[in-house]
């Protein structure tokens, strides 16, 4: 976590001790979604066979909330809180190959035709917000949020506002025990590296997460990319004056590697870095 101090303080103080260029990344292009009309051909490409037509679909059940309801509820970034999010139901288990990019701010539900915990922004520190998908039904994504607590889901519902559909055949997994890092792409590994991860008093979390930005480094030198992820500190409620967000990134030399000593960020080697910094926003990350 040792990006977060001078980008966090400009973020909270309006203080100019740096800044930082974000680099986006997008996953293949996708499908713009969210009409009424096309729910039932997006997700079964047919129409709803119930019998009930679009007007008795489970998703449109559930009242659109008004705008000034929805800015009461809190963010869903990586410096919000959303205590009644569901837990992710299978926290090591792989990705769908599915994301969605928020084109307008919508509301998070706890469930299924459930209530709104919580309102997703269109953007995440300053990347457009793409979401990493680990179950859709009926009109509904299910996704990884990059909120505290760790591990926490939410759904959101496609008529509410648009969403980009699109496919992300990308996967990284940590290895803390063996002090590893590899990357796959449709099963077929593309790399694996030896990794640094954080002390034993503060510990790299685990569970499923997902990267949620990609920033070009320019008030430190020791890693020209940062790659926060949607997974926070256990031990640190706050570092730096942020939210104690944990990233990706490198390191000047190779010393660090095999070792714990982090604040919980993981730090890789520079040809890791160079092929992660590749890749789509929204990537899921399985720490074991």
């Amino acid at each position: 976590m040792e990006y977060e101090t001078p980008f966090m303080s400009k973020s909270t103080s309006g203080g100019t001790r740096g800044s930082r260029t974000v680099r986006r990344r997008h996953p293949r292009p996708g499908r713009l979604i969210g009409l009424a009309a096309a729910i039932a051909v997006l997700v079964c490409g047919c129409a709803d066979d119930t019998g009930a037509g679009p007007s008795g679909s489970q998703e449109d059940q559930v009242a659109p909330i008004a705008k000034e309801e929805l800015l009461k509820l809190p963010e869903a970034t990586t410096f919000g809180k959303i205590p009644n999010a569901p837990k992710d139901p299978a926290p090591q288990s792989e990705s769908t190959g599915k994301v969605v990019r928020v084109h307008d701010e919508v509301p998070v539900y706890a469930a299924k035709g459930g209530k709104p915990i919580a309102r997703m922004p269109t953007k995440q520190l300053g990347s457009p917000t793409w979401l990493a998908v680990i179950d859709k039904l009926d009109g509904w994504y299910q996704v990884l949020l990059p909120s505290r607590p760790n591990q926490s889901t939410g759904w959101l519902r496609e008529s509410d506002g648009k969403l980009e559909e699109a496919t992300n055949d990308y996967l990284i997994k940590i290895n803390l025990a063996d002090f590893r890092l590899s990357v796959s792409e449709n099963g077929k590994e593309l790399g694996n590296w030896e990794i640094g991860i954080g002390k034993d008093n503060f510990p790299t979390p685990t569970g499923r997460t997902a990267i949620i930005s990609s920033l070009e480094e320019t008030v430190q030198d020791y890693s020209p990319i940062i790659l926060p992820l949607g997974a926070h500190s256990d031990a640190h409620s706050t570092f730096g004056g942020g939210p104690g967000t944990v990233g990706i990134h490198g390191w000047p030399d190779d010393s660090v590697l095999g070792t714990k000593t982090s604040d919980g960020c993981v730090r890789v080697p520079k040809g890791a870095l160079d092929l992660l910094s590749t890749l789509p926003l929204g990537t899921v990350v399985i720490i074991s």
